[in-house]
Formats: C-alpha cells, structure tokens, sequence
C-alpha cells in the first residue's frame, strides 16, 4: 500500500506525453525563435488544451500534492529536455501547477 500511495510512474508517463504534445503542436524551435511569433490566442489555446487534461488526469488518478508536485516538475524537466527556453518553461509550468491545484476555472475569471 505505502508504495502505490508514492507511486509516480502513471504521473511520469502523463508528464512527458503531455509535454510532447505541446511540442508538437508548438515546437521549441519556433518557441525560441522571435522570428516565428505564434499568436498569443493560438499559444494560449494550445496550453490550456493541455492543462485541462492535466486536471482531469488529477481528477481521475486522485493526486494529492506529492504527486501534483511530482507532475509538475516532471512536466517542467520534459520541456527543459525537449529544448524550450527557460522563460517558456517557467510559464508553463506556472500553468500547470495553477490548473492541477486550483482547476481550468481559476485562470478564467479575469
């Protein structure tokens, strides 16, 4: 029982498919180029498309802060490894930790 209460494989797995998904759908090589500018409204979609699944994905597997943590950073290290730029990361990272604790609801308010 202690070890499936500290279990992080599922939220190892979901981590990184999420990040790869992102980078899909907005690579890191036009993320650090200034050049190739994606609009804020199509950036903002992409990742709230992903923070989204990231709170059902909370919801679903029941994580408590450990393992939101735990995605968090997992998230965080993918994107770092994947190649995004470190204000990037940051943000989105930011994001996801707003999304996994507080819900897609809490960003919508503004």
């Amino acid at each position: 029982m202690f070890s499936k209460i500290f279990s992080t494989s599922k939220v190892n797995e979901f981590s990184k498919s999420l990040a790869t998904d992102i980078a899909k759908r907005y690579p890191p090589a036009i993320a650090n180029n200034p050049e190739q500018m994606v609009s804020h409204k199509r950036l903002t979609a992409i990742l709230e498309e992903a923070f989204t699944r990231a709170a059902e994905f909370q919801k679903e597997q029941k994580l408590g802060w450990f393992r939101r943590a735990k995605l968090v950073n997992e998230f965080q290290w993918e994107l770092k490894e994947l190649g995004y730029d470190k204000k990037f990361v940051e943000m989105a990272a930011e994001g996801l930790l707003v999304y996994v604790t507080r819900g897609p609801h809490a960003i919508r308010k503004n």
